[in-house]
C-alpha cells in the first residue's frame, strides 16, 4: 500500500476497516431454514457464544448457534484482542465494594483463563499469532498514584504477579505504572475461526443471518424464533449475543450501557518497544502491537464515548492520530476501526443465569473492554453450572449479585441519560430540506415527520424512520462509520436501515424514495 501524508490520511478516505477480519477469510455457514430441536441453543456467534459451545460439546448435549450476522463479525472482529486479567484498577475496587472472597474469585477467572487460551491454541494447533508479555497501567496524574500502590497491593495478595514501575519506554512523562507478568495478545479471528472449525467438526450446527428475534418459555424450556420466522425447541439457552435482546426478565437495558472506542493500526519509523499499555487518565488510550506478513503494526487505541453520543466520529480518529504522532514517526495508517463495548454498573460481566427465576436460561454480557479472558471464564462458568449446578467463580459474576448499594449512583445515572437522551430526541428541531453531498447524512423533519438521510457516494439517497426499533430513542447518525446508532442502549443500523448490532432485532423502516415517505412511519416495524 501507497504511503500517505499524514495530513491526508486525517482526512480517511478509506471506509474503516478491521485488521482481524482482513486478514481471515469469510465465513459460510448456512442459514438456519428449518425449525430444530436441540439440548442448548447459544444466542450469538463471537468469541463468548463459540467458547462456550467449545466447552461443551464434549459433554454430550446436541448444541446449536444462532448469529444474527456472519460469526466473528462483531465484537471480536473489532477488539484489540489483548489477553491479560489486568481490567485497569479492578482488584482493589472488587475487594472494597465485594469482599476479598469475591475479589479473589474474579482474579482466579481471569488469570486462569490466560492458561486456557494458550491451552486450546496449543492443543488443536491454532497458529493464531500468540505472544507473552506484560500489561501496564499507567498515569500521568499525581491523583492516581496512590490508587496505582493500592492495586500492586491487592493483586499481589491475591496470586497475581504484578509490581510498582515508576516509567515506560515512551516519550510520556508518568507519574506510577502498574505492571501485570505473564500476560499475552494473539490474533482473536485467527484462534476463534480454529474453534469453530473444531466444533463444526464435533457436531455443533452453527447458523448465520439467523437473528433471534423472541424467546418463548415452554414446558420443557425456551422455543426461540428467528428473524425467518423459524423456531429452535431447546432445553437451555445461552444468551451471548453482546446486548441481550431479551427484555421480558432481568431489565438489563437499564442495567448495561455501551460506549464505542476507536483503533488506529498504524506504522511507524520506530520500532515497537513490546508490553501492552493503557492508561487510566483521560482521554483514554492504549497501545499494543501486531507482527504481520508486511512488517510491524501499532494499534492505537482510545477515545471511548456512549455510542451515538460522541462528537463528529472522525473527529475521535483525528485526536489518535494527534497522539500516535507524539510518540511515533507515523508512515502510515493501512487500518483503522471502531469497537463497540458492553458496560455493567459495578464494571463486572453478568455471566450466570438471567435471573434468579430462571433455571435454564443464561446469559454472558457486560465485558467491558475485556472481552478475550472474560468470553473464556464465562464458557467455563456456564459449562460449569449446566454440568454440575455450580462455580467457583459463579459469585463474583451472578447477575443477581447483592451489590445495588455499590451500583446504585451508576443506575441512576445512567438511567437518567436514557431518559434525557429519548427526550432530546423527540424534541430536537431539525431543517426540512434534503441538501446532501454524497457521503453527507442529517436528520431531516418531513411532513412532520423525524427522517434520516443518507446520500450514498453514487448520489443515491437513502431515507430511514430514526426511531430506534428497540425501544423507541432516537438515533444518531455516525459519521465515521456510515451508520445509525441508538444512544439509549448502543443499537446500530445501517445507512439502509439494517440492524448492525442489538439490542434491536428489527430493521429500520426505510425507502429511497421522498415521495413514499409515509410508508416509513403508516406501517409497522
Amino acid at each position: 500500500m501507497k504511503a500517505m501524508n499524514i495530513e491526508q490520511q486525517k482526512n480517511f478516505n478509506r471506509p474503516p476497516e478491521s485488521y482481524w477480519i482482513a486478514t481471515t477469510e469469510p465465513t459460510n455457514y448456512p442459514t438456519l431454514n428449518e425449525d430444530i430441536k436441540v439440548d442448548i441453543l447459544i444466542v450469538g456467534g463471537g468469541f463468548a457464544g463459540i467458547a462456550c459451545a467449545y466447552q461443551l460439546v464434549n459433554e454430550g448435549f446436541n448444541i446449536a448457534i444462532l448469529e444474527g450476522n456472519r460469526i466473528l463479525n462483531g465484537a471480536t472482529g473489532y477488539t484489540t484482542a489483548k489477553i491479560t486479567s489486568q481490567h485497569e484498577l479492578i482488584y482493589n475496587k472488587i475487594q472494597n465494594q465485594m469482599g476479598r472472597e469475591l475479589a479473589q474469585q474474579y482474579a482466579d477467572a481471569n488469570q486462569y483463563a490466560i492458561k486456557e487460551i494458550k491451552r486450546i491454541a496449543d492443543q488443536h494447533n491454532i497458529e493464531c499469532d500468540y505472544v507473552s508479555e506484560p500489561a501496564f497501567v499507567f498515569t500521568q496524574q499525581d491523583k492516581y498514584i496512590q490508587k496505582i500502590e493500592d492495586e500492586v497491593q491487592t493483586a499481589t495478595d491475591l496470586g497475581i504477579n504484578a509490581a510498582f514501575v515508576d516509567e515506560i519506554p515512551f516519550k510520556l512523562p508518568i507519574k506510577a505504572a502498574l505492571r501485570f507478568d505473564n500476560q499475552a495478545r494473539f490474533h482473536p479471528r485467527k484462534f476463534t475461526l480454529g474453534l469453530a472449525k473444531y466444533i463444526d467438526e464435533k457436531g455443533v450446527q452453527i447458523y448465520e443471518n439467523s437473528r433471534a428475534v423472541d424467546i418463548e418459555e415452554d414446558n420443557d424450556g425456551y422455543i426461540v424464533t428467528t428473524d425467518k420466522g423459524k423456531k429452535v425447541t431447546s432445553k437451555k439457552v445461552i444468551i451471548a449475543s453482546h446486548y441481550p435482546f431479551y427484555n421480558k426478565h432481568g431489565m438489563y437495558f437499564s442495567r448495561i450501557y455501551v460506549e464505542r472506542a476507536y483503533v488506529l493500526a498504524i506504522k511507524a519509523k520506530e520500532k515497537y518497544p513490546g508490553g501492552m499499555y493503557i492508561n487510566i487518565d483521560d482521554p483514554a488510550r492504549s497501545l499494543r502491537n501486531q507482527n504481520t506478513e508486511d512488517g510491524e503494526l501499532i494499534l492505537v487505541i482510545g477515545e471511548h464515548h456512549k455510542t451515538g453520543q460522541g462528537r463528529s466520529m472522525v473527529k475521535h480518529y483525528e485526536a489518535l492520530v494527534d497522539f500516535a504522532n507524539s510518540l511515533f514517526t507515523v508512515e502510515d495508517i493501512p487500518y483503522r476501526w471502531s469497537t463497540q463495548d458492553c458496560m455493567t454498573l459495578d464494571g463486572i460481566p453478568y455471566v450466570g443465569n438471567f435471573t434468579s427465576n430462571t433455571p435454564n436460561l443464561y446469559i454472558a454480557t457486560g465485558f467491558q473492554k475485556w472481552g478475550m479472558t472474560n468470553s473464556i471464564v464465562s464458557s467455563l462458568l456456564l459449562k460449569d453450572l449446566i454440568v454440575h449446578g455450580e462455580s467457583p467463580w459463579q459469585d463474583v459474576y451472578n447477575p443477581s449479585r447483592k451489590t445495588i448499594i455499590a451500583s446504585a449512583k451508576t443506575f441512576i445515572v445512567e438511567n437518567y441519560n436514557v431518559a434525557e437522551q429519548l427526550i432530546d430526541g423527540k424534541l430536537e428541531q431539525l431543517p426540512n430540506q434534503v441538501d446532501l453531498k454524497p457521503g453527507d447524512a442529517k436528520v431531516l423533519k418531513i411532513d412532520g415527520n423525524r427522517v434520516g438521510a443518507y446520500r450514498d457516494r453514487q448520489g443515491d439517497l437513502h431515507l430511514v424512520n430514526t426511531t430506534c426499533t428497540h425501544m423507541g430513542c432516537e438515533l444518531n447518525w455516525n459519521s465515521a462509520e456510515e451508520s445509525w446508532d441508538c444512544p439509549c442502549h448502543g443499537s446500530r443500523f445501517t445507512y439502509e436501515g439494517k440492524v448492525i448490532s442489538g439490542p434491536a432485532v428489527k430493521p429500520l423502516k426505510a425507502t429511497n424514495d421522498v415521495n413514499t415517505i409515509g410508508k416509513l412511519f403508516t406501517e409497522d416495524f
